[in-house]
């Protein structure tokens, strides 16, 4: 059993994205859920998941520092896709993380900000389900490098299922323009990774496209990614993509 339910992270990486959220909304039905920052790539996934599947969960981090134009985007997907967006919140308000932790932590101690806000929120959403999806691309950081499409994440103990991790940025945008996908305008003003207003800004021309964020630190992931992954577990049965979309 357990050889075989190894063969779906190799059969994985044969799969198209469609295939893969095909297998991943159908092996673990309610027991997962989409996490989106609403940059490109999540528009990508929303917009495929939309295509392959009626139904599916969707779960944004809202650290109540996101950029207005994250919210109002948040507002048009779900009038777009006619799907409604979970936001999940720190157990600590704004207020309260600057009376415990003094004001403007992410100035000087980002890592605690992140795992505040968004690193530990995710873990106790992520104890209620069987999987999650993500928009990582390979080539965005060098922890996600070795992302698999579907692989198991020991830091938080589910399947996680990756299905645009080989695609390039060039690919996402494309994928945007072809089915005029809607996407956040701050990225036409520079700004390719999009996260919190208080550690995200524009990035000049050369710079690499995550050098806008934690400016100034030697920080380009805020904790969700890290490579804690082995093969998947005895957990799943295997189900075809064709298969598993019909449920």
């Amino acid at each position: 059993m357990r050889e075989r339910l190894k063969q779906v992270e190799v059969l994985a990486e044969t799969w198209s994205a469609e295939e893969v959220l095909r297998w991943g909304l159908g092996t673990f039905q309610k027991d997962i859920a989409m996490a989106s920052g609403f940059g490109a790539e999540g528009m990508v996934l929303i917009d495929i998941a939309s295509r392959v599947h009626w139904d599916f969960r969707i779960f944004t981090l809202d650290t109540e520092f996101l950029f207005p134009e994250t919210y109002e985007l948040m507002d048009r997907v779900e009038k777009r896709y006619g799907i409604k967006v979970e936001k999940i919140y720190s157990a600590l308000t704004a207020e309260e993380q600057a009376r415990m932790h003094g004001p403007a932590l992410w100035s000087h101690n980002p890592d605690q900000c992140c795992s505040l806000r968004k690193v530990e929120p995710l873990r106790n959403k992520l104890a209620e389900l069987r999987a999650w999806i993500t928009a990582i691309r390979r080539d965005q950081t060098s922890a996600r490098a070795t992302a698999r499409k579907v692989e198991w994440d020991t830091k938080f103990h589910l399947v996680k299922v990756n299905p645009i991790a080989d695609w390039t940025a060039d690919k996402v945008w494309s994928y945007i323009r072809k089915h005029n996908v809607p996407y956040n305008p701050l990225h036409d003003r520079n700004y390719p990774s999009i996260g919190c207003t208080r550690c995200t800004r524009a990035v000049i021309s050369g710079e690499d496209p995550r050098a806008g964020r934690w400016s100034g630190f030697n920080k380009n992931e805020c904790g969700l990614h890290g490579r804690d992954v082995e093969h998947v577990p005895p957990l799943v049965s295997i189900v075809a993509p064709c298969e598993a979309n019909e449920t």
